[in-house]
């Protein structure tokens, strides 16, 4: 395993510009956008925002506008927080009294109530709450379109051009160049939606329409749970199905075997001959798993020499006649559609992946807090602007989705506050609210202890 706490300690500063940096900066423009959701809908209502801080703890520093709304960058950069106007108490809702300079506290005026965030109607302080997390959302959908449309969408083909030996796949009958159609009857579009329902659905069974000459066939295949390990150490439990997809392929003389004829000892020429005979035929090869292992495939190679297959010459086949990844670039309404589509199942797997952890299908040691976070930013932006930007919207959805759980503290947690006032026709007592407000906190405080101690464990370990 890779021991990244080792590798980052040598690293030193270029470790941190490289991956702690990235995630920095991602972060404090995602907190900026929610909490600016917070604050433009406040100002649209007629609330006074006091302070929009990027960050926690001491001011580093700041500016203050015409508004009288204090905008600063603080010390802890893990968060952010928007202060209003007489949003001090556990609700939101009912603050009567405004804090004097001598920490004495006073009526407020007419005015002040007038801009106080406690004095809005029940609807408007939920959809101040609301607008942090629904903003998250908009600019994730925002950024994915203009990705689609400016630079375009990586696309494979959803087929299984490669079978491994014995895998659920091939258990459950599914055969090279069989193109999955759907999943459960939802519409698959590329070979990454294959493999991202596979990988969150672990062990349980899945129901496939697949196209083989031209005839729908429908099979049910169970993937199999494996655990596995990014290059920083973290686990991660995923189904796994057992395919390739045809963008995939294979160095001639990595191949050990044709049909269960050992060809290792021959010399590379013969190896090319023996390959060649089975071009564009079915056929069964063996190839170099790691650890001293081996993994055989079902397969149906192809050579892309413009001198055709009788080529001798070839180093490497691959898994189609083509290779068929392709970059597709959509119009904005297209581009948007896709989008939503993407962070859809984004939220949708979030869902059920947590789901799974309650349920312990899951292990809770998967659990990542700041460090992980940190290590993938920080891989995203080795990988490109792109990949980072597209890990930006990633974040941006997860960020919006768990700032609407219900969980006091949250802004789910005020937004059933906010529900239990409006249909109860008043807010719900300071007693209840100071004792979930207290909960909530040991609850968030105790997850996050866990996820980054899972964290340290898994690098040390």
């Amino acid at each position: 395993m890779l021991d990244y706490f080792h590798n980052f300690a040598a690293m030193g500063l270029t470790g941190l510009t490289d991956f702690f940096l990235p995630f920095l900066i991602v972060l404090s423009i995602l907190v900026f956008v929610h909490e600016w959701g917070h604050y433009i809908v406040a100002r649209y209502y007629g609330v006074r925002v006091d302070v929009f801080s990027i960050g926690f703890g001491k001011e580093l520093f700041g500016w203050t506008d015409r508004s009288g709304t204090r905008w600063k960058v603080s010390l802890i950069p893990l968060g952010g927080y928007v202060q209003m106007f007489g949003d001090t108490d556990p609700s939101s809702s009912h603050n009567k009294y405004e804090m004097t300079e001598d920490n004495q506290t006073r009526p407020m005026t007419a005015e002040e109530r007038r801009v106080a965030f406690f004095t809005k109607p029940v609807y408007q302080r939920a959809a101040i709450v609301f607008a942090g997390p629904a903003i998250n959302f908009i600019f994730a959908l925002m950024i994915l379109s203009c990705l689609y449309v400016v630079v375009g969408k990586p696309v494979t083909p959803p087929v299984a051009a490669g079978v491994i030996v014995d895998s659920a796949a091939d258990k459950g009958g599914l055969r090279p160049y069989d193109r999955v159609l759907n999943i459960n009857g939802e519409k698959v579009e590329s070979f990454s939606d294959i493999q991202k329902r596979v990988a969150i659905s672990l062990n349980t069974p899945l129901d496939l329409a697949v196209e083989r000459n031209g005839e729908i066939l429908n099979l049910t295949i169970t993937p199999e749970i494996q655990t596995m390990e990014d290059r920083f150490g973290f686990s991660q439990s995923r189904g796994m199905m057992g395919v390739l997809g045809s963008d995939s392929g294979v160095n001639v003389n990595d191949i050990i075997s044709i049909n269960g004829q050992n060809i290792q000892s021959l010399d590379p020429e013969a190896k090319k001959s023996l390959v060649n005979a089975v071009l564009g035929k079915d056929a069964v090869i063996e190839l170099p798993k790691g650890n001293d292992e081996a993994q055989k495939l079902h397969v149906r190679l192809h050579s892309h020499a413009e001198t055709g297959q009788d080529d001798t010459k070839i180093n490497a086949v691959y898994l189609t006649e083509t290779s068929s990844k392709e970059i597709v670039k959509y119009g904005f309404t297209d581009a948007l559609t896709a989008s939503v589509k993407e962070s859809w199942f984004i939220v949708k797997g979030t869902v059920e992946a947590i789901g799974q952890i309650i349920t312990g299908t899951r292990s809770a040691s998967e659990l990542g807090g700041i460090v992980r976070i940190g290590a993938i930013a920080g891989d995203a932006a080795q990988n490109g602007m792109i990949a980072l930007i597209s890990f930006m919207a990633l974040l941006s959805i997860n960020l919006g989705l768990i700032n609407l759980f219900p969980i006091p503290l949250l802004d789910g947690g005020h937004l059933v506050f906010y529900t239990y006032e409006a249909i109860m026709g008043k807010p719900m007592s300071e007693k209840i609210m100071d004792y979930a407000l207290k909960c909530g906190m040991v609850f968030l405080i105790g997850l996050m202890a866990f996820a980054n101690l899972n964290d340290i464990v898994q690098i040390i370990l």
